[in-house]
Formats: C-alpha cells, structure tokens, sequence
C-alpha cells in the first residue's frame, strides 16, 4: 500500500507525523514497489552496455569468441529477469495500487508522467519480449550452454532479422523515455522543488 509522509512533520514543534498545518500530506511508494523500481534501474544500467557490447563484437567486427558468446547470453538471461521482474512489479501495481500524484502538480504534468510511466512498462514488457521472439525464430536459446530457454516459435531466420530490429528500436526509444523519466525527476526536485521525486526516494522529503 502506498505510505503517507507529512511534509511538515520534519519541522513541526511537535515533531508528530499528525502536525500537518497547511501542507499537503505526500505519499510515498511502498517499500517493496520501490525495491521493484530500482532492481529494474540497476538491471537496465548493465543491460543496455552489453547490448551495445555484444551487437559491435558480433555484427560490426564478426568477432565470435567466448567473450562475445557470454555477452549474448548475459543479454538474455538479464533480459528474462527483467521480463519477470516488471511482471511481478505489474501486478503488485494492481493489487496494491499506486501513491497519489504529488498534490502541487499541474494536470498537464499529471498526464505527462502518466503517459511516460505507462510507455515505459509497455516498452519494458515488449523490448524483452521481442528478444525473446528474435532468438526463438534464429533460434538461439541456449545461455552459458547450462540453461536454455523455452522457444516460442519456429526457427525463421529471416524473420528473425527483422524481429531484431524492431527489438533494437524499441530498446533505444526505452532509453530515450527512461532519459525522459530521469530529467523529469531531476527538474522537479531541483527546478521546481516539490515532492514528485521523494515518493521513490523518501528521505529527500522537503
């Protein structure tokens, strides 16, 4: 459920979460929501690299080594616990709910953050998603030559080529809304200074 912070109890005479005055009360993701949010931020941070990694050794200098097999099944394998990982935060999400927006916002910018964090749960639902096709239809599905993955369609390569692209571009239009997402965050807490960015990072409560 999402946690209510009274903005003015810091400071309050009685130093009571109850002093509420004139400010709004602020909610705050759950602790487990925020755990989702940022186990997903730390598997995206090492994920993209080694995309980027494996693509250049494998498809611009044909380099096919050890060091190039085990970045492609990295990807994979951090691409299917992303998968579950935003599943599991989904349906958290569903059945908890979510903290109400940051009550000094504008209505534009309440739509704007809810257009950016709905693209990003499609996008991180459907980048993994369309890896997962791409390496089924080459196919590709062995990770580490200990672990396989279950295929979802029959070998094609050539469709397999453009399901790869599709996934490249849906990746790179993830990084450029997850760039979105952190600007945002960033203008708020140091342009506006208000509260949108400590409902996932609580201790930074004004």
């Amino acid at each position: 459920m999402p946690q209510h912070y009274d903005r003015q109890s810091r400071s309050g005479a009685s130093g009571s979460p109850s002093v509420v005055g004139k400010r709004p009360v602020v909610e705050v993701y759950s602790a487990t929501a925020r755990r989702f949010h940022w186990i997903v931020v730390a598997l995206l941070a090492v994920q993209f690299p080694i995309g980027l990694a494996m693509v250049y050794r494998g498809s611009k200098l044909n380099i096919w080594d050890g060091l190039t097999n085990n970045l492609y099944s990295s990807h994979k394998l951090i691409g299917m616990i992303v998968l579950l990982v935003v599943v599991l935060r989904l349906g958290y999400r569903l059945v908890h709910g979510a903290p109400a927006e940051e009550p000094t916002l504008e209505a534009w910018h309440r739509i704007a953050s809810a257009l950016n964090h709905w693209g990003l749960y499609v996008l991180l639902i459907l980048v993994p998603v369309l890896g997962w096709l791409g390496v089924s239809y080459y196919p590709a599905l062995d990770v580490f030559g200990v672990l396989k993955i279950p295929g979802l369609v029959a070998a094609n390569q050539k469709t397999a080529e453009v399901v790869f692209q599709y996934h490249g571009l849906a990746a790179f239009l993830l990084l450029a809304l997850a760039g979105v997402h952190v600007g945002a965050a960033l203008y708020h807490f140091l342009i506006r200074k208000d509260n949108v960015l400590a409902r996932m990072i609580p201790r930074l409560m004004r």
